[in-house]
């Protein structure tokens, strides 16, 4: 239980685009640090197949979106939660594909591709320890470049849990669980790390949330997390919230929120907020 309880927003989220990037089937929105140019992932309301998209802005208005020129036009394999960097020059997302890999495996990696002056790099999966042979997702990053990411649970305490991993000489080193008050026997996952690693959001089942699963914030005082707060209504709600990204310029929270359908779909869209972080120390 979260013992600091439930903290309430000032203002009513607002739905992203709708019609252009929200249209029912849609989660894991990023944009870049001068929000010209957004990525998001198609869902279709299911998991079976999973592609990023891209919109850029011109003269006020959004592109028609298309399959990222990284991903998968035909669903060969699948791509989720693009995250820009602080500095905009990178985004991470995770993928199924089997480039580098030495087994078809199934589980999702870490990937990333730079930003270049006539568009997107080569992917390429992240160096050293940080991928395994079970999925990691929802990666963020810090300005010295470590890496944030949930996968299961090493010890099998909870359902899924958040690590991380710091870059040195250029590779990633053995992820780290992130531990307590954040992890739980709950599930938590989706980490939006602060630039300078100074808080945390993220979402977890824990049962004293408003829904399916919530949205929290902790902050990192003296090299400890502090007691995770709930963002509060109506920012989460009795649907299920996650996938956050605060764009630090616009000084907005992105999220997605779902709600599970009669006939087995998934509606879920991209959500907006003014977004005051100190409201929550």
């Amino acid at each position: 239980m979260f013992a600091t309880g439930i903290t309430f927003a000032q203002q009513t989220p607002e739905l992203f685009q709708p019609g252009i990037i929200s249209n029912g089937g849609v989660f894991g929105f990023t944009l870049s640090p001068d929000s010209r140019v957004a990525l998001w992932v198609l869902s279709n309301g299911k998991r079976d197949t999973l592609k990023i998209m891209e919109s850029r802005k011109t003269k006020g208005k959004w592109s028609a979106p298309q399959v990222a020129s990284f991903s998968t036009a035909t669903g060969a394999w699948k791509d989720i939660d693009p995250v820009f960097s602080p500095d905009g020059k990178k985004v991470l997302f995770q993928s199924t594909r089997n480039t580098h890999r030495t087994a078809d495996r199934k589980d999702f990696d870490i990937w990333a591709v730079e930003v270049t002056s006539t568009g997107w790099s080569e992917p390429y999966p992240l160096a050293g320890e940080i991928n395994s042979e079970v999925s990691e997702s929802y990666a963020s990053i810090t300005k010295d470049g470590t890496v944030y990411f949930m996968k299961e649970n090493d010890n099998n305490t909870g359902r899924s849990d958040i690590y991380f991993s710091e870059l040195k000489a250029g590779k990633y080193q053995k992820p780290q669980n992130i531990g307590t008050p954040i992890n739980t026997t709950e599930r938590e996952s989706n980490p939006f790390i602060a630039a300078d690693g100074s808080y945390i959001i993220y979402f977890s089942s824990d049962t004293t949330g408003l829904g399916d699963v919530d949205l929290f914030i902790s902050f990192k005082n003296n090299n400890k997390w502090t007691a995770p707060k709930n963002l509060g209504a109506p920012i989460n709600s009795e649907r299920a919230e996650f996938c956050p990204f605060v764009h630090t310029k616009e000084k907005r929270l992105y999220f997605a929120r779902q709600r599970k359908t009669e006939s087995g779909r998934m509606e879920e869209n991209i959500y907006s907020v003014n977004f005051d972080v100190s409201r929550y120390r």
